[in-house]
Order: structure tokens, then C-alpha cells, then sequence
């Protein structure tokens, strides 16, 4: 019975010993197969590789500008420690004969980042650029046009220096009149129906150094239109007639201006200063006002 049992023991390991020999040697049938794979193209392989940033002909400039003046440094230097002379630098020398490469080097890079921006301006134009449209009128420009055609019927012709539109200013309507023509003016702006500028609201005092200003920002409380009138005078004997008697709340503006600015109002009630003491000494916003003690 043993020997029975160790043949059918023998017979039963023989299959399986011839089984494992594939298994063993599908590695070995493997390794051809994936030799003979077909590779894939490199373009679906590898990523794409992002695109070159845009040169920027300014910095190109400046870094061989100073890699130039790096240069010319170190060849100057080498030239002094050898007590040699230093090798002439492709730039102009100064006032002192001197040759200063890093400033040439700026210089040079400078006038080649110029000559970038032109042409790369240029292409992007791609030629003469058309011609600015004309700006569409103001919206307030027909109530300048009254007041300024009212003025010249009513009061002289000639009573207008300018007249224009402060966009800067909410497109105000200006109006620079002279001096002498500046009562009867304001009376007929305060009085003709349409204008209706019954309101004064604010009186102002500029110097600008070769002349001075006054101006009156007036307001008609029936339209809501508002309009600026300026008024010049010489900074030498600097006075324009009081608007007292059309705008009674002048008195106290133009006082102030007449403090600070020096600017003399004939007409006026009661011209005296009025935030100052009555002995001090010049006019405190006037361009060329020295005062007394610099350090206050």
C-alpha cells in the first residue's frame, strides 16, 4: 500500500511541476511583447512646452548696458593695476576728459530702449494713426453762448476778455470779464429774465504770480444754472470795483480777499481787514508775502 500511494503521489506532481514551467517562463514571453510595443510619438508623450514670454526691448537694454559698464570697469581696473592705460571706451569723455563707461553704457541703453518703443509702437499702429474726433460740444455750451451774446448786446462789446467751459469744473461756463465793464455786467446777469442769478455764492481771490484774480461763482436759484465770472487786476496797484451793491453778501468776501491778497475794492461800504490786526504788515496768501517770523 505504501508504494501504491507514493506512485500515485509521484503521478500527481508531475502535471503540476509541467504546469508552473509556462507560469515560469511567461515573464521571458513578456519581454519581447513589450520590446516590440510601438512607442508612442514624443508630442503625445511629452507636454507641451509653454510659450516664450514677450521680450521687453527696455529691460534688453538696460542688462546689456550693464553688463557693458561691468566691463569697462573691470578692464579699467585691470589697466590701473598693471599701470597700463585703460583701453578706450566707445563714448564721448567728459568735461574732464575723463571717459565714465557706466554712464555712457546708460546713455547707449537709454537711446536703444527709445528706439524700441518706436518701432514696436509703430508695428502695433501699423502705420500713421488716424486723426483724433472731434470732442462733441459741452452740454452747458448754449448757456455760456446767452450769457456771453448778452453781455456783448447789453453792456459793450468788448466787455468780454473770454469766454469758455472749465470741463475740469463739471463743464462751468466762464466768463472773463474786464474790470471796468464788471458792475453793469453782474447787474444785468442778477436782473434779465433767463438769467436769474440772484444768488451769490462764493467770492474767491487767486494769485498767480503775474496777475491776480477775483472770482464770483453765481447761482440762479430758478434754473439751477450756475456761472463763473473772473476778473483780472495787476499785482502793482491790484483793484476791481465792489459787487456790493448788486450781491450784498460780497461785503464780507471781498473784505477777506482785500486782507489776505491786498486787492482793493472801490465801492465797497466798509473796506477793512477782517482776520488780520489792522497794523499787520503785508498780505498773507500773496505769493511774495515774507512774513515777519519765517519759523511761524
Amino acid at each position: 500500500m505504501s508504494d501504491e500511494k507514493e506512485k500515485e503521489l509521484e503521478q500527481s506532481a508531475e502535471p503540476k511541476s509541467e504546469e508552473a514551467a509556462p507560469a515560469e517562463a511567461a515573464p521571458a514571453e513578456a519581454t519581447p511583447a513589450a520590446a516590440e510595443a510601438t512607442p508612442k510619438p514624443a508630442a503625445e508623450s511629452a507636454p507641451s512646452a509653454p510659450a516664450a514670454p514677450a521680450v521687453d526691448p527696455e529691460r534688453e537694454a538696460k542688462l546689456k548696458a550693464a553688463a557693458e559698464a561691468r566691463a569697462a570697469r573691470a578692464a579699467a581696473k585691470a589697466a590701473a593695476e598693471a599701470g597700463g592705460e585703460a583701453p578706450a571706451a566707445a563714448a564721448p569723455a567728459g568735461a574732464g576728459g575723463e571717459v565714465d563707461p557706466e554712464k555712457a553704457a546708460k546713455i547707449a541703453a537709454a537711446a536703444e530702449a527709445r528706439a524700441a518703443r518706436a518701432a514696436a509702437k509703430a508695428a502695433a499702429e501699423g502705420g500713421e494713426a488716424a486723426p483724433a474726433e472731434p470732442k462733441p460740444p459741452s452740454p452747458k455750451q448754449p448757456q455760456l453762448d446767452e450769457a456771453a451774446a448778452l453781455i456783448r448786446a447789453s453792456v459793450a462789446e468788448d466787455a468780454i476778455e473770454e469766454a469758455y467751459i472749465n470741463e475740469l469744473n463739471d463743464h462751468m461756463p466762464t466768463l472773463v470779464i474786464r474790470a471796468d465793464r464788471l458792475v453793469e455786467a453782474c447787474r444785468l446777469l442778477k436782473t434779465r429774465t433767463g438769467q436769474d442769478y440772484t444768488y451769490l455764492r462764493n467770492v474767491s481771490g487767486v494769485d498767480y504770480e503775474t496777475h491776480l484774480e477775483v472770482v464770483y461763482h453765481l447761482v440762479s436759484l430758478n434754473s439751477k444754472n450756475e456761472l463763473a465770472v473772473k476778473v483780472k487786476t495787476n499785482r502793482e496797484q491790484p483793484g476791481i470795483p465792489s459787487v456790493v451793491p448788486v450781491w450784498e453778501t460780497a461785503n464780507w468776501n471781498e473784505r477777506e480777499i482785500y486782507d489776505l491778497l491786498g486787492i482793493d475794492f472801490p465801492g465797497h461800504p466798509d473796506l477793512r481787514r477782517i482776520m488780520m490786526p489792522d497794523d499787520w504788515v503785508g498780505h498773507p496768501l500773496r505769493k511774495d508775502y515774507v512774513p515777519l517770523d519765517p519759523e511761524v
